[in-house]
């Protein structure tokens, strides 16, 4: 396809309640069209930015991913987003990335937050992930993965970068101005998709969910503390247009990350 068309959803989160932010997002999932290709829901969008892994954790079978599997399946399209999961007495924040035919895979979040101590709570994932849907390549990362532009870099060719995220007001500018930057080195679509609200530790979210082109054009406007679907067409020929006719990505540099 050259063409994919992306929903994100910005939304306040109930503090460690699943039951309300699936009840909440289904009912918001309801109002998309039936012919989009992509959903795209925030980090840990069941709980909230949580360290309590042990009580909130699911295993990989579990409630929400059962939910995903449902969405993926009646609307027939992509839907992805992290929840806490337990594998083998480990906690990962993990993004699963569940296709329209109810299979699905994950990526597991590289840089875990020290300042708020999710390196003591969650465990580092040491993978990129490339996924192929519908005929693109789509790069997901997590929240503060978006400070290491190395691990992002466009070495796979691939055609969308999404970060999800739960990025506090107090820091937004730099939400604001990374983004930007991946998407302009890596010449690739780029979506941020963040929450708003405060959460059970009183930090203030104001969204700021965006998607920006290969150049670094916003062609959706930041979204600041309101709760809102927003729906986009994204083309890869016009993205391939512009990539062959500036051709940086041919100079970048190769590397390997240990």
């Amino acid at each position: 396809m050259d063409t994919l068309k992306v929903s994100f959803i910005q939304s306040d989160l109930v503090w460690e309640n699943t039951k309300a932010n699936l009840n909440n997002f289904e009912e918001k999932i309801k109002t998309i069209s039936s012919d989009i290709d992509l959903i795209i829901l925030p980090e840990m969008f069941t709980t909230g930015f949580s360290m309590n892994a042990k009580v909130l954790a699911e295993d990989i079978s579990g409630r929400t991913v059962q939910w995903m599997q449902k969405i993926a399946i009646s609307k027939d399209c992509a839907i992805t987003g992290s929840i806490i999961i337990k594998e083998d007495d480990i906690y990962f924040n993990r993004l699963i990335f569940m296709y329209p035919s109810g299979e699905f895979k994950h990526y597991d979040k590289r840089h875990t937050f020290t300042l708020a101590n999710e390196h003591k709570a969650f465990t580092a994932g040491n993978k990129k992930v490339i996924l192929d849907y519908r005929g693109w390549k789509i790069c997901p990362l997590i929240c503060y993965d978006l400070r290491f532009p190395a691990w992002a870099r466009n070495q796979e060719n691939y055609n969308l970068l999404i970060y999800i995220a739960s990025w506090p007001k107090k820091r937004i500018a730099a939400w604001d101005a990374l983004l930007k930057a991946r998407a302009i080195e890596n010449m690739s679509y780029t979506i941020g998709v963040n929450r708003i609200g405060k959460d059970g530790n009183d930090y203030e979210y104001v969204g700021h969910s965006i998607i920006y082109d290969a150049l670094g054009n916003n062609i959706t406007e930041p979204n600041n503390k309101v709760s809102c679907v927003i729906s986009v067409e994204l083309d890869k020929n016009k993205q391939n247009t512009t990539r062959n006719s500036l051709g940086f990505l041919n100079d970048k540099d190769s590397f390997i990350i240990q």
